[in-house]
């Protein structure tokens, strides 16, 4: 039985209600906050080229617009550009962002990629500041009204003595604040990793190749990472330990989600305690300085064995110099009493 033209109205009716909300969900703001973001190397070198423009050798930063793609919490920064930007250093409240420069930047570097749009600023930071909340601001009301997440804000540490990965991603979420219950806007740590393209991967090798030492050994170069990387796990602990002094002396509040995360990484820690650990451990010394002791015992062998060589190979080349020497005085003899 067919039905009738009113139950029909009203299931079009029900389904476009439907439809309707579901786009309106979809292309509701900053629906997914970021989970990952990946800075591609061209965005590092140019930020580095920005600072050393414009702000070399001074306390100032720099602060650009970062163009990308999202998906599904993922936030790929492929490209940027620079802005003009100033701010006061005795009263943050004071700062100044060329929004103008910055539309017409983002529709040049649209009829390039169209599939590349603002995710974010970065700083050179290389902390955060008061007034960046006020630049998220004015990035999530001017260019993230459609976006489907937030925008994010990298700090880059453009010093050359940084250990670790230098970039460090954010996102400005709202927070219940526990003593009147007001709302507040606070950034969000994101993680955050450097990632390239197989292209940019070229790239980035042909630009090292100028760079990299060749005489220095591929030991010696893993030695100096496993060195940095230690100097960077030191100054991870030596922030958690002023962390923990600051709340316990009172001057920041507990954050229980840090808290949780600690514990968590005292339970990971080895219980040190064990006997089958410690044999385990002594063991595997063990054999590493085994290995270590007959490697040095070959490279001295072989450095002896040159040595050798090179002092019978030069005494050889010195007796035929001199059996050399004596037969040309005897023929130049020869000569002289045939005359």
């Amino acid at each position: 039985m067919p039905p009738e033209p009113e139950e029909e109205a009203a299931t079009s009716a029900t389904a476009t209600a439907t439809a309707t909300s579901a786009q309106s969900a979809a292309a509701a703001p900053h629906g997914v906050p970021p989970t990952l973001v990946v800075v591609h190397p061209l965005v590092l070198l140019s930020v580095v080229d920005h600072y050393h423009r414009v702000a070399h050798d001074t306390q100032k930063r720099v602060v650009g617009v970062l163009l990308g793609e999202t998906y599904k919490g993922r936030v790929d920064v492929s490209n940027c550009f620079a802005v003009p930007f100033e701010e006061d250093a005795r009263d943050e409240a004071v700062w100044f962002l060329d929004h103008d420069y910055v539309v017409n930047m983002n529709q040049m570097f649209a009829k390039v990629n169209v599939k590349e749009r603002i995710v974010g600023f970065y700083s050179t930071g290389p902390k955060l500041r008061t007034n960046d909340l006020a630049i998220d601001h004015d990035f999530r009301s001017r260019y993230a009204k459609t976006a489907l997440t937030p925008p994010i804000l990298v700090i880059v540490d453009v010093r050359p003595d940084a250990e670790g990965v230098p970039t460090q991603a954010y996102y400005s979420t709202e927070t219940v604040a526990a003593e009147d219950k007001a709302t507040m806007r606070t950034f969000k740590h994101v993680e955050s990793q450097v990632g390239a393209y197989e292209a940019e991967e070229v790239g980035v090798e042909h630009l090292l190749r100028d760079i990299n030492d060749p005489t220095v050994s591929t030991l010696a170069s893993r030695v100096s990472h496993k060195m940095a990387g230690l100097r960077g796990l030191r100054a991870h602990l030596l922030e958690l330990h002023r962390y923990l002094a600051n709340v316990a002396e009172g001057r920041l509040p507990v954050n229980h989600a840090i808290v949780a995360n600690l514990q968590e990484i005292v339970n990971l820690l080895p219980n040190f305690e064990t006997s089958e650990l410690v044999r385990a451990l002594l063991v595997k010394t063990n054999d590493m300085e085994l290995a270590v002791y007959i490697a040095s015992l070959i490279r001295t062998v072989t450095a002896l064995h040159t040595l050798l060589t090179n002092k019978l190979g030069l005494a050889s080349a010195e007796a035929e110099a001199a059996a050399l020497g004596k037969g040309e005085k005897v023929a130049e003899g020869g000569k002289r009493s045939s005359s």
